[in-house]
Parts: structure tokens; sequence; C-alpha cells
């Protein structure tokens, strides 16, 4: 495989290609331990020094299966995830060494398989402890919490607490709402570990774990877990470097201590679930009872506003640990205990304002974070590339960067249709644009929704110095649209592609956006243990995005046709230009006719042919093709080659047969 690095706003090739990344994350359940470890099986969490993740994504010998189906649907990205935990789970510098040898071992296998691949230190609101993924249970012990305590303090929304397990096969509203997870972002739990992460030394100085600050501890062991993955895979060619942090938290820091969220402002706009300041955090972590209001959606109010109050903490319980008689910002002053036992705000401004000077999260912690991260992984190989990200919504809504990034950085920012994602419907003919709040109307005009939306995030990486590239690390839709109607008609026996079409109706609106500005992406997910059951999915908190599942395998069928376990394969599966001799300039696909479009710049220096990806699914009798200003040189196994003549812009047509 040809070496790939950054230039500009461009993936350039040895030869000097432009090349468009079209991936898939690898994958959903790569989250949780093998083989029962997903959200579906009860746990108290009690084993998290023994578990195993040899076998996420998929074990060995089940490897050519999955990469040749990936391959032939036209992929050459893996964005390959792994977790902190996966690798340090043990204790402190206690490596998993037979997890890195198969680690190691899946990504060898991607090379040869002929994908690129850029390895993901995975996360969702920090640990499964705290109802996601990524940090090891270790961790808790180290900063003073009991993680056995959280759920019942109510610091953590955790499905494997909150779900009655003698019920399966059905969502439990009451218990745990569709897609809450992400709500632990304001939890106790996860506040007070991201403000130590990225902010420890101005908000904890004096406390120290092992005799360092704990920011520098944590991220030390986050450093670490990453390097032993690095020296691994550090000769591979086809390894283009490593994520930063998944959709990082922002902790406490940024916000005044009574700030509950609840003011709906375009920087700052409210989120469904309990409305948590950090004083309200702090304080109930410590077994203090208190009201809190709950946000829900209020469409002619233009977003969440309070709906209701609820009771937090009624069992009095404190997440820490006996010898934590002060939680570490109470320590520095933040707040205190009257006599009476209520709280008391020292220092309103404490997250805010860090020796007289305002505090920017992403000017002061998030982006030297991601200098130190490169630096860590540079010191291993140079030539790495560093897919920068920043907190999941603020990657398109608040997309600029305000703070220099490390070499071969690449914009690596999330983007979703929420309301698709939270409310399981593609809200077709009408959606509502969440940035400027107003109605459209068809699937054009939630295309061009889409566009302006992605255009942020393009225009933030061309007005970083020099430019750089952008890559969706992750979009992508629930499968379980309307309480999983596809997967009743499949159990009933219709089997047609048809059951899917507003998944595919969705999907082709999204990756008409990504060709309409040429953007590079990964789409979220494919998941091997993926099954059509409401509580499983991909098997963590109820989460369903994959494209694969086995519950689609029929006998006998081709595994990058239907039966062979795709969904909405027309969605996703689709003819691009992979390789172009010069600057891509217009790529258009009709998903209705098959008609594809390119059109480029050549580039006379370049003897490298441009090469379109046409995948047998799309064109399974063939394809006829029309050229201006170029002529082509050869056909590969879906793949068909064209040199330029001359220097006027070139255009390739491909219809099917």
């Amino acid at each position: 495989m040809k070496k790939i690095r950054p230039s500009g706003e461009w993936f350039v090739d040895e030869s000097g290609r432009k090349l468009i990344l079209r991936g898939v994350n690898l994958g959903g359940d790569t989250k949780c331990p093998y083989p029962n470890g997903g959200t579906h099986h009860p746990t108290d969490f009690s084993d998290h020094k023994e578990v195993s993740f040899i076998g996420r994504p998929f074990p060995l010998e089940e490897a050519k299966e999955h990469f040749t189906r990936l391959k032939q649907w036209g992929f050459n990205c893996l964005r390959l995830l792994t977790t902190w935990e996966a690798v340090e789970h043990k204790g402190p510098k206690e490596y998993d060494l037979a997890y890195l040898d198969y680690f190691t071992e899946i990504t060898k296998q991607a090379g040869d398989y002929g994908f690129y691949v850029f390895v993901d230190f995975h996360q969702d609101v920090w640990s499964r402890m705290t109802g996601g993924d990524g940090a090891p249970g270790w961790i808790f012990e180290k900063v003073g919490i009991d993680y056995t305590k959280l759920s019942d303090a109510n610091a953590a929304l955790v499905m494997q607490k909150s779900y009655d397990y003698s019920k399966p096969g059905t969502r439990q509203e009451k218990n745990y709402p569709t897609m809450s997870w992400s709500q632990n972002y304001k939890y106790a739990g996860n506040g007070i570990l991201w403000t130590l992460f990225f902010g420890g030394k101005d908000f904890a100085p004096s406390f120290l774990i092992d005799g360092k600050n704990v920011q520098d501890y944590l991220q030390e062991h986050y450093f670490g877990a990453m390097l032993q993955v690095a020296e691994r895979v550090k000769d591979f060619p086809h390894v283009l470097g490593f994520d930063s942090l998944n959709e990082p938290g922002k902790g406490f820091i940024g916000r005044a201590m009574n700030d509950r969220g609840i003011l709906n402002t375009e920087e700052d706009p409210a989120r469904p679930g309990l409305a948590w300041s950090p004083i309200d955090a702090l304080y109930s972590s410590q077994g203090f009872t208190i009201e809190l209001p709950y946000l829900e959606l209020n469409v002619l109010k233009g977003g969440f506003v309070p709906a209701r109050t609820e009771t937090v903490n009624q069992s009095q319980t404190s997440i820490w640990l006996p010898h934590m008689q002060e939680d570490p910002f109470q320590s520095e002053g933040a707040w205190s205990l009257t006599k009476d036992g209520t709280p008391f705000i020292e220092k309103n401004d404490f997250f805010q304002n860090v020796k007289g000077k305002v505090i920017d999260f992403d000017r002061d912690y998030m982006i030297p974070f991601i200098r130190r991260m490169a630096d860590a992984v540079h010191s291993v190989r140079s030539d790495w590339m560093i897919f920068a990200e920043r907190e999941a919504t603020d990657g398109w809504m608040n997309p600029n960067f305000n703070a220099a990034l490390p070499k071969n950085s690449v914009n690596a920012a999330h983007w979703y249709d929420i309301m698709t994602l939270i409310f399981k419907r593609f809200l077709y003919p009408i959606a509502i644009d969440p940035l400027r709040k107003l109605p459209v109307f068809g699937e054009n005009g939630i295309r061009k929704m889409y566009v302006n939306q992605l255009k942020r995030v393009k225009d933030a990486s061309a007005e970083v110095p020099g430019k750089i590239p952008s890559l969706i690390g992750e979009f992508g839709i629930p499968f379980d649209l309307k309480a999983g109607k596809s997967y009743k008609q499949w159990f009933n026996g219709n089997h047609k592609p048809s059951i899917w079409k507003h998944h595919i109706r969705a999907l082709n609106c999204m990756y008409n956006a990504m060709d309409d500005l040429l953007l590079s992406n990964t789409i979220w997910n494919y998941t091997v243990t993926n099954r059509n059951d409401l509580m499983i999915g991909d098997g963590w908190n109820q989460e369903d995005l994959s494209i694969y599942s086995p519950d689609q395998k029929l006998p006998h069928s081709e595994p990058d046709l239907y039966g062979g376990g795709g969904r909405a394969i027309e969605g996703f599966c689709r003819p691009y230009a992979q390789f172009t001799q010069g600057t891509p300039l217009e790529m258009k696909y009709s998903l209705s006719s098959g008609k594809f479009y390119f059109k480029w710049k050549p580039d006379p220096s370049s003897k490298e042919p441009t090469v379109i990806v046409t995948p047998r699914f799309v064109y399974p009798k063939g394809i006829k093709i029309e050229t201006k200003n170029c002529k082509q040189v050869d056909a590969q196994e879906h793949h068909v080659c064209f040199i330029s003549e001359g220097e006027e812009e070139a255009e390739i047509t491909i219809q099917p047969l």
C-alpha cells in the first residue's frame, strides 16, 4: 500500500494523488469485554481487573469474512477501536500483553486486505462504571471514589444497575431511557473525573496520586497505554496514526458553580435529562439528597426546558472512599458545608477563572492535551497523523480551533443528525435544523441542511494555518428506527431491501452531503455481534447503528449482498473517487439511476491514475463509461482507472449496464 500523508486540506499519496478515505468504525462492541461483557449482561464490575478484550472486534478466525465483506462494499479505511481499559485493566502499568498481541494481528491483517487504519482509543462518559466505556476500573480507587456507589448515589446512570434483566427483548424507558447514556457527562461521576483529567493542576493542585498531581497521573497512564499499542504497530505502513481521544468530556471546566445549563444559549444549548450544576453534583456526591429540574424537549419553546423536578440521591449514599473527607475541589476552597449541612459556594467562578484569567476549555485544556498526546505518539513514529477530536457536538456546532494544533493534524470531528439519533425517526418529509431552529422540507432540504452543518467542519479545517484535512470520524443512523419495525418485518419473512427504505434514504442524504463537500469519513459502525433485539443492538447501552448484523444473514448468500449480513446496503455502498490524479472538483451519485459523475483538475506531474471504486453491489452487470479529457487505462476488480489527457478539467460518467 502507498503511504499517505496530510497536505493542506487533502490526504496525498507518494505520487501526489489526492485521496478520499471512505471507511467504517470497527466496531461498536469493542467498548466491552469479550465475550459476555456487553451491557445486555448484568454485572457489578467486580471482575474489572480480570476481563479480556481479546475477540473485539472479532476473533481472528473470523477476520477473513469481515474484512472481505468490508472490502467488497468499497471501504478503504478503518477507524479501529480499542480502549484504555483493554490495555491496562489489570492495574497501573500492568499491560495485557496477550491483548496487545491480538490487536497487533488484527491491525496487520487489515493492511493485508488493503485498509488504511487509524487507531481510536475510545471512550464514552469515562468508563463502564459510569455508564460508558474507556478508563480502567482501578482509576476510581486512585482518585478516592467507590465505583460501586455511583449508581446508588445517582452520580452515574448505568444500564447494568438500572435494567430489569428478567424482562429481555424490550426497552425499559422508565428504568433506562433511550440514548440516556450521554446524560452522564453532566453527572458527578463524569464531572469530577473529566475535571481532574484535563484540569487537575489548576483546579486540584494539592491532589496527588503516588506523588504526582492527579492530572499528570491520569494523562501519563492514558498515554502509556497508547504507547503500548503504538510500539506494536509502528512498522505497518498502512497505519495512518492515532485518534486523540474519542468524544472527550469537559467536566465542570468553564461552568459557574451554580450553572444548571437551563438557559439554552447558542454557545451552551440545554440538554435533556437532569439539570446538574457543579455544586449540585459535588454536594450530592457526599451523600446529600437534593431536588433537580428535569429537562424535556418543547418544540414550541425551541429546545429542552424544565418539565418537572426529581429527587436525587434519596438513599443518601456517598461515592467517596472513607479516607476522602472532602472532594478535591472542596479542599481547594471552591465550596464548603455550613454547620446545618447545606452547601455554600465560596467561588462561583472557581471552574471559570484561574489566577485571574478567564479560561477557555479548548485553548487551555483540550488542545494542549492533544499536543501532549501528539508528542507521545510522535516519539514512536514522527510521520503519524493526529486525528484531533473535541467534545462531540463542538466539532460541528462550535467547530473552530482556537489554539495551535500539532503537526500532521486531521480534523476528525463527529457529526450526527441529532433528531434521528434521539427519536429513532428519519424526519422525512419535515425536519428541524438544530443550528437555525427552522424547519426543512423533503430529502433535498435535509441534504442541504447536512451540507451546511458539515461545511462548518471543513471551513474550520481551512482556517487552521496551512489548512488541514477533514475526516468525519463518526456519523450514522440507528437501525432500530420506529421501534425496530424493520426487524419485525425480517422476522416475519420479509427479506426485501424495501424494509430498509427509511434507513437507505437517511444514509443516502448523509453520503450525498459528504460527496458534495468531497469529505473523507468513517461511518459508525460495523459490529459483528449485533442483534435485531432492542435490548442488545450493538451490545452497548441499546445503541444499534451497525451496518451489519448476523441476524441479516441467510443461507448460501454472498457476503456483500443482501442476505450476507448487510443492512440498508444501498445507503452506504456507493462508487467514489479513491485516488485522484490531481484535485477533485465535483462528485455526484444518483441512488435511483446508479449514475456516478466525477470531475477533477489534472496534475500533469502525477503519473499514477485516478481510481474510481465501483462495488459489484451497485453494478452487478458491469458499467458503461463516458470520459472527457481522460482515458481509461485499467479495470481491476471493482475499480476503474483513468489517466488525464492534458491539463483541462477531466470528467468521468459511470452508469450501470
